[in-house]
C-alpha cells in the first residue's frame, strides 16, 4: 500500500522550499527567458522574418520554454535530493518506513510541479512579446508534463550521483545547455547543411523541441510520434536507473 502521507510531507516540504526562494526558482528564469525574447526575437527576428512559414519571434517560443523546463527541472530535482545528502538528513528519510517509490514521487513530483508552473508563466509572458497560438493544446500539455517528469527524474539521478556542488552543475552546464542550443531551439534543422542535419538527429533534445513546436504550429523537424516515443523511452530509462540506485544503495550508503 502506498504511503500517501509520506509523499505529501516530502512534496509539501519541497514546495515550501521553492516558495521561500521564489526569486531564484521563478523570477530569475522568467527574466532570463524574457531577455532571450528581446535578443533573439527583436534583434535577430528583424533579420529573419519567417521560419517554416512562422514568424521568427513566435517560432522560438517552444524552444525557449523547453530550455527553461529542462534546466529548471534538473536543477530543482538535483538540489532537492542533494541537499539532504549534503546535510545527512537523507538517512532519516531512508530509515523511515517508506519505499523508494514514495521518496521519488515526493521529490520528483515537487520538482516537476515547479517546472510546470514556470513553463506556464513563461508561456503567459511570451504573449506579451508575440501573438502566440496553440494548434494542439492537449499535445502541448502532454509534452510539458512528460518533459517535466522525465528531466526531474534525470535531475534526481544527478543529485544522487553528485558528491559536491561542482558535480551538481557539471552535466547541466556542459551537456544539457549545449544540446538545447544545438537541438533546434532557435532555428529549423532544415536550415542546416545535409551532413549537419544527420548529426543533429542524434541529439535527443531535438525530439523534445520538435514535438513541442508541432503542438503550436504543426511544424516539426521529426515526426511527433517519434518525439513522443523518444521522451517516453527516456522516462522509462530514468525510472529504471533510479530504481537500481536505490536497490544497490549507490551513493546513498556512504
Amino acid at each position: 500500500m502506498i504511503n500517501l502521507q509520506a509523499i505529501r510531507v516530502i512534496y509539501k516540504y519541497e514546495m515550501l522550499r521553492a516558495w521561500n526562494t521564489l526569486l531564484q526558482t521563478i523570477a530569475s528564469p522568467v527574466i532570463a527567458t524574457s531577455l532571450y525574447f528581446v535578443v533573439f526575437g527583436a534583434a535577430i527576428g528583424s533579420r529573419i522574418e519567417e521560419v517554416e512559414g512562422v514568424s521568427y519571434g513566435v517560432f522560438i517560443v517552444p524552444g525557449l520554454v523547453m530550455f527553461a523546463l529542462l534546466t529548471q527541472s534538473i536543477s530543482n530535482a538535483s538540489f532537492g535530493i542533494f541537499f539532504p545528502k549534503f546535510t545527512g538528513t537523507i538517512y532519516e528519510v531512508m530509515s523511515a518506513p517508506i519505499s523508494f517509490f514514495e521518496i521519488v514521487v515526493g521529490y520528483v513530483g515537487a520538482a516537476a510541479t515547479k517546472s510546470l508552473i514556470l513553463g506556464t508563466i513563461i508561456l503567459l509572458t511570451a504573449n506579451l512579446f508575440v501573438d502566440l497560438r496553440v494548434e494542439h493544446p492537449l499535445v502541448m500539455v502532454l509534452f510539458l508534463v512528460l518533459t517535466c517528469i522525465s528531466f526531474s527524474l534525470f535531475g534526481f539521478i544527478i543529485g544522487l550521483w553528485a558528491t559536491n556542488f561542482e558535480k551538481l552543475q557539471l552535466i547541466p552546464m556542459l551537456v544539457i545547455t549545449p544540446l538545447v542550443f544545438l537541438g533546434g531551439s532557435f532555428y529549423s534543422v532544415s536550415m542546416l547543411p545535409p551532413a549537419w542535419q544527420t548529426v543533429t538527429l542524434f541529439n535527443p533534445v531535438l525530439y523534445l523541441i520538435s514535438g513541442f513546436r508541432w503542438s503550436f504550429f504543426e511544424v516539426a523537424d521529426v515526426s511527433v510520434g517519434i518525439s513522443l516515443a523518444m521522451i517516453s523511452l527516456f522516462l522509462l530509462a530514468c525510472l529504471g536507473l533510479v530504481w537500481w540506485m536505490f536497490k544497490t544503495g549507490y551513493r546513498l550508503r556512504q
